[in-house]
């Protein structure tokens, strides 16, 4: 596949949540697009939709109480929620691979860590015990650890070792796609920075690429390319790196840089965005963003249209209107 098509296409997915407290609206009308190779920044607050987003692409959604009403997943020409869940088991771990939040809770504690990757090898793979374990061993030195560690328990491992470990999980099968969800949320500033840089490299190494859940503007700098900017199950705006870090239009993007300290200015006051983000089971008319806006204005209960500011720079904001 060239690097200019996309590997994956989210077309208008909408996941809720029916509880008996109402219907929760993760996500709604969603759209989004990956090309080979690239890497995505999915970025918002705790809520917003990233992980009901990604699990819906992993097929991983607890259903009931999920639900999808409408959209498509169009993963390398393949209609993803129109496969079997014997199909899809295919692809989950082989094609599509996912690194959890908590390295802690990703790993069997009774299994040694070489047992761990041997059965995600071998259940894509017909080859013998003995070729799936050497191919573990050498995965695990591809992260940093000693082959010597494979008989080793998670337990035995630090923080930032088991996130190699996850890592080692994931890129076992070389798969066209990752998702990384917020994998160095558990770790300290300096293992976070290794994690990130391992990540990085092993990602070009094997050309794939991957989708990166954070809400950390420091590591988007770092290591994506293009930028979604996810609010109350919506994408608010979406572009290049460059067109988000340098011409942020959507007056929530520009609330997250806000809060985000300058070392060069030291006389700098934080900006905190006014509010809280809006209940899904009651959702403001219009535009979601309108109760904490600083700039909202009449218009802006009828609904914000997506517009394309400059070529590949989309904000879903009535105020750019004129800017189009």
């Amino acid at each position: 596949m060239s690097e200019n098509q996309n590997l994956l296409e989210i077309k208008d997915l909408s996941v809720q949540y029916v509880t008996v407290d109402g219907t929760v609206h993760a996500v709604e009308n969603l759209n989004l697009t990956l090309k080979a190779g690239e890497t995505l920044g999915l970025v918002g607050e705790t809520g917003a939709g990233k992980t009901t987003t990604v699990k819906a692409v992993m097929g991983i959604l607890p259903t009931p109480p999920a639900k999808v009403p409408n959209g498509e997943i169009i993963f390398d020409g393949r209609a993803l929620n129109r496969l079997s869940a014997k199909e899809m088991r295919k692809i989950r771990g082989k094609q599509i691979s996912m690194i959890f939040q908590d390295p802690m809770t990703s790993l069997n504690p009774v299994m040694t860590v070489g047992e761990q990757i041997e059965e995600a090898i071998r259940l894509h793979n017909r080859i013998s015990r003995r070729e799936a374990a050497k191919r573990a061993c050498d995965m695990l030195e591809t992260v940093g650890i000693k082959a010597e560690r494979a008989g080793d328990y998670p337990h035995q491992f630090s923080g930032g070792m088991k996130q190699r470990v996850v890592i080692a999980m994931a890129l076992a099968c070389s798969p066209k796609l990752l998702i990384a969800d917020e994998p160095t949320t558990a770790l300290d500033v300096t293992i976070q920075a290794q994690v990130l840089e391992l990540m990085k490299r092993l990602k070009n190494d094997m050309n794939t690429s991957m989708i990166m859940i954070t809400h950390d503007l420091g590591i988007v700098a770092e290591i994506c390319d293009r930028v979604a900017i996810m609010y109350a199950g919506e994408i608010v705006e979406s572009g290049t790196r460059e067109h988000i870090f340098h011409r942020a239009a959507h007056p929530y993007t520009q609330g997250l840089f806000g809060c985000i300290p300058n070392m060069l200015d030291e006389e700098c006051r934080l900006i905190p965005i006014q509010g809280m983000m809006p209940d899904p089971t009651d959702l403001p008319e219009g535009c979601r963003f309108r109760p904490r806006c600083p700039h909202a204005c009449d218009r802006c209960a009828q609904g914000a249209p997506l517009i394309e500011i400059e070529p590949g720079h989309q904000v879903k904001c009535v105020l750019c209107e004129k800017e189009a």
